[in-house]
């Protein structure tokens, strides 16, 4: 059943929703403008059948444990002309005994409610500092059934945002990539890859704000990804409707169209893809209406005693392969380089958007968003604890998703990786997975790159953020031109020693992805400008010995433990030299002053009788 004001209502913003905790039935709607069900009255609490879970995405879990919050969550299409629809929910709890009108139904000594918009376009960050605005209003009456104020917001918003462009900063207002390299440094090049191999990761903190402006930032280094690459991002049905609807298979890609494989079939895959003409490749996309698909047989399941942190230590296999292709390449290739100063490419606003003939995307000249949230791989930047099934849905190949429960956590079989982000830290399940994850040389100068230029003048808070570089345009700017590389040194027909610094494992399982494939099918005449080749290839140097030193020391488990062996170490050393150095040095100035004593007495006249207790005996 279609919500009501679906046609007629062309504004970006399509309801205001207020969820509360029923100490009874626990959450629900309360209010909804325009209502969510066209029959039913503003204050009804049905919802429509895709939407069942909107109240536990309004509602945190565990928000009682914090005064407000805020959340962004994803939504399915109602309709098949609908795309994803993005929520940004305020939450706030009060104390009963503060409110001017008290409703029968309030019980508890606190009042939990959530005011959220849903919206068609992803303004995150605006609808947040609009929405926290109005949340606080609303509370301050102390009175919840004045709602004109919701009405308002409602009108206003569709007023300002109708016609607003989705280019510009506006787009990722309160997305900061400056602080996400603060915090995880050259992990986020990890993060980075581990989107474009498509697998399914988990971030994972509390509160949910924390959460969800992390997982956001991270897609905000894609270019385009946010602006217009999330709108199939939520094409999933609750858990009842699966086993209801049976053409719902059939919205979905089948399973064994998109699956994960394992490196060995990655591998093989690629040498059939390299020995096979190019002519047949294309002949077969074209006579199948759709792209190659890769084997159907899964990558085996790692057992859950390989769940550790990553570890570069285990990664250095590859080390002498990329040398191997980075000497082998031509003297162009291998000038001695000092730290590259990275440009950025022209704006995201490249001649405007089209349609994407394969990936339906808006799509600029370079083929950019890739299509990485289609074919039933999700984003859902928070995930309730009733969404859990989808971690294993068969539909689902893949997902990008935020929670907060520990039971996500703790099904770590359920996720290729798990990002913690409290402690900035990524796990990885399969070692296989954690090879191919491993940075290249070129990859860590990359990194440290971006690292130096954000650390730099960061304690000056006149300064902190405001200029270019080490700015939050330029590292999206730096993402954007290492993304261009690499779909430019794919392209190449000789692209082994071109692709070999961003890690022949990690390309090879990169070519067989579902978007790499869809934006391979396609022409891109603008990607000419683009030169070939990682932005930070060259020669091997000390610097590079050292910084990959660093990498291991600072993220393998073995590093870490020696470090802090290191540590305790010097600790006690210094703890020990201070005490043998007042010991030592309690010692010498008893010396001392005995000989001082010693020769005062041999000066004096002989009359003076020599104190009565015995000099000690000094022996030198």
């Amino acid at each position: 059943m279609e919500p009501h004001g679906r046609d007629d209502v062309k504004g970006p913003v399509l309801h205001i929703v207020v969820v509360g905790f029923h100490h009874k039935k626990g959450c629900q709607v309360e209010f909804s403008y325009p209502p969510l069900m066209p029959d039913e009255g503003h204050d009804s609490n049905l919802l429509p059948e895709e939407w069942k879970y909107l109240p536990f995405l309004a509602l945190p879990d565990g928000a009682h444990n914090y005064q407000e919050d805020t959340v962004f969550f994803h939504l399915p299409p109602l309709t098949g002309d609908m795309k994803c629809v993005y929520g940004v929910s305020c939450y706030r709890q009060i104390e009963a005994k503060a409110l001017k009108v008290r409703q029968a139904d309030v019980t508890r000594e606190t009042v939990q409610k959530s005011v959220c918009v849903l919206s068609r376009v992803p303004l995150y960050g605006l609808l947040q500092a609009k929405l926290q605005l109005i949340t606080h209003a609303y509370f301050e009456e102390k009175d919840f059934s004045q709602i004109s104020i919701l009405q308002e917001l409602y009108d206003h918003m569709n007023g300002s945002l109708k016609g607003s462009s989705l280019e510009g900063s506006q787009v990722y207002l309160g997305l900061s990539p400056r602080d996400l390299i603060l915090h995880f440094r050259h992990k986020v090049l990890i993060l980075f890859k581990l989107i474009l191999l498509e697998k399914k990761v988990l971030f994972y903190v509390s509160p949910v704000n924390t959460l969800v402006g992390a997982l956001m930032t991270v897609l905000s280094l894609f270019p385009g990804l946010i602006e217009h690459g999330l709108v199939d991002s939520s094409h999933y049905r609750p858990k009842s409707s699966v086993s209801e609807d049976p053409g719902l298979l059939d919205s979905f890609s089948a399973a064994d169209e998109f699956v994960s494989v394992s490196v060995t079939d990655a591998l093989g895959l690629e040498e059939e893809a390299e020995s096979a003409p190019a002519s047949s490749e294309n002949s077969a996309e074209g006579e199948n209406g759709h792209l190659l698909k890769p084997p159907s047989r899964t990558s085996p399941d790692s057992s859950e005693s390989d769940w550790e942190t990553l570890d570069p230590s285990v990664l250095e296999e590859t080390g002498p392969k990329d040398t191997a292709a980075t000497t082998t390449t031509d003297s162009s290739l291998n000038k001695p380089t000092t730290p590259i100063t990275v440009q950025p490419q022209p704006g995201n606003g490249q001649g405007g958007v089209t349609q994407g003939l394969v990936s339906g995307l808006e799509e600029d000249q370079y083929g950019l968003p890739l299509a990485i949230f289609t074919k039933g791989y999700l984003c859902l930047p928070y995930m309730a604890l009733q969404q859990h099934h989808l971690l294993s849905d068969v539909t689902v190949r893949g997902f990008v998703a935020g929670a907060t429960n520990i039971l996500f956590h703790q099904q770590r079989h359920l996720s290729d990786a798990i990002v913690e982000v409290e402690e900035g830290r990524i796990q990885i399940q399969d070692l296989e997975l954690r090879k191919i994850l491993s940075l290249t040389t070129a990859d860590l100068r990359f990194a440290d790159y971006l690292v130096k230029h954000v650390t730099e003048n960061r304690d000056d808070v006149f300064l902190d953020g405001t200029g270019w570089e080490g700015g939050d345009e330029w590292i999206r700017a730096q993402f954007t031109l290492y993304l261009h590389s690499l779909l430019s040194s794919a392209l190449q027909d000789d692209n082994e020693r071109l692709l070999a610094d961003y890690g022949a494992a990690f390309t090879a399982a990169w070519k067989i992805t579902h978007n790499h494939r869809v934006w391979l099918s396609n022409k891109h005449p603008a990607m000419t400008s683009i030169t070939p080749g990682h932005p930070f290839q060259g020669q091997y140097s000390v610097a590079d010995v050292k910084l990959r030193l660093s990498h291991s020391v600072q993220n393998s488990e073995r590093g870490k433990k020696i470090g802090n062996a290191m540590m305790t170490t010097s600790r006690s050393v210094v703890q020990t030299g201070k005490a043998v150095g007042q010991s030592v040095g309690g010692a010498l100035t008893s010396a001392k002053s005995a000989m001082s004593t010693w020769f005062s007495t041999l000066a004096q006249p002989a009359a003076v009788a020599p104190p009565d207790s015995a000099e000690p005996e000094v022996k030198p």
